[in-house]
């Protein structure tokens, strides 16, 4: 009983593992239309009530750069924290379904419906956090300071290079599906969140782009930018004119598009496809 206890505590092995990515991907390809894109939504949401989070915490911050950085990482694990533990379908860590793809367990069209719906979902949830976040006034607080940082912020990622933004999607999404990935071994809540933390952090962290955290980054922005009293310009000492990069057109085409792009390279890619290789195809072999 003792060593059976024990065995049931013990973090999962990386072959276990491997088989609990496939049977998830197998159950979230078989979710009805609806459930999906309600559950995109509610990740869109959570993934955005992050980035508010990791935006107020950089809010006017002082010291050194990456240690402000590793704050707002901190902070932004919150969305994946509530995604993974509260369950929600988010397009990122989906991109982990080519497991079971790549194992012939799902279908093309299956996984590629599965990606549309829950990309959909998870901006209608993203944008409307950023709406209810804006017409809230946050970005008000700490005297204007909030509201400065999402403006940078969001004309910092609307001013990236098209490869540049696929490169840093790729490198993001790697690490975020790796703490999807890391998140399959606990056995309980403690266990996932400790996983979760640090590597979602650090992509924060160094400046990687994930395609649905912009989708509430930008669009914070753009509200901010549009629709700010004057009032607000003045405590910050800032105009419009000063985020010349951000608008709708950049958001689209040179974020959004190659960010989600390299979101999808790092995380089917890099990761699935790697550990399908090592651990599911060997099992094949074998049979």
């Amino acid at each position: 009983m003792t060593q059976r206890m024990a065995e049931q505590l013990d973090a999962l092995l990386p072959a276990e593992m491997a088989a609990k990515a496939e049977n998830i991907g197998v159950r979230k390809t078989g979710l009805d239309a609806t459930r999906t894109f309600v559950l995109g939504v509610l990740a869109g949401a959570f993934i955005a009530l992050g980035t508010v989070f990791s935006t107020t915490i950089g809010a006017g911050a002082g010291g050194p750069y990456g240690w402000n950085r590793l704050l707002m990482g901190l902070g932004f694990s919150l969305g994946l924290v509530l995604v993974i533990v509260g369950g929600a379908e988010l397009f990122t860590g989906n991109n982990l379904i080519v497991m079971a793809w790549a194992n012939k367990k799902v279908t093309t069209a299956r996984l590629l419906r599965n990606w549309f719906i829950v990309y959909a979902g998870n901006f209608a949830g993203a944008a409307a956090t950023a709406v209810f976040v804006y017409a809230g006034g946050q970005y008000a607080f700490g005297g204007g300071a909030v509201g400065a940082n999402a403006l940078s912020i969001a004309n910092f990622k609307c001013d990236l290079s098209f490869l540049q933004a696929i490169a840093l999607g790729t490198m993001c999404n790697a690490l975020v599906c790796l703490a999807v990935w890391l998140s399959y071994s606990g056995r309980g809540t403690t266990d996932k969140i400790s996983a979760i933390i640090l590597p979602i952090t650090a992509f924060v962290t160094v400046g990687f782009e994930h395609s649905i955290a912009n989708m509430y980054f930008v669009p914070i922005g753009l509200l901010i930018k549009t629709w700010a009293p004057e009032s607000f310009w003045q405590a910050i000492a800032k105009t419009p004119a000063d985020y010349p990069q951000l608008t709708l057109h950049n958001f689209v085409v040179d974020n959004l598009l190659p960010v989600t792009i390299g979101n999808v390279i790092g995380g089917a890619l890099l990761v699935g496809i790697v550990y399908w290789f090592v651990y599911l195809r060997q099992d094949r072999w074998r049979s």
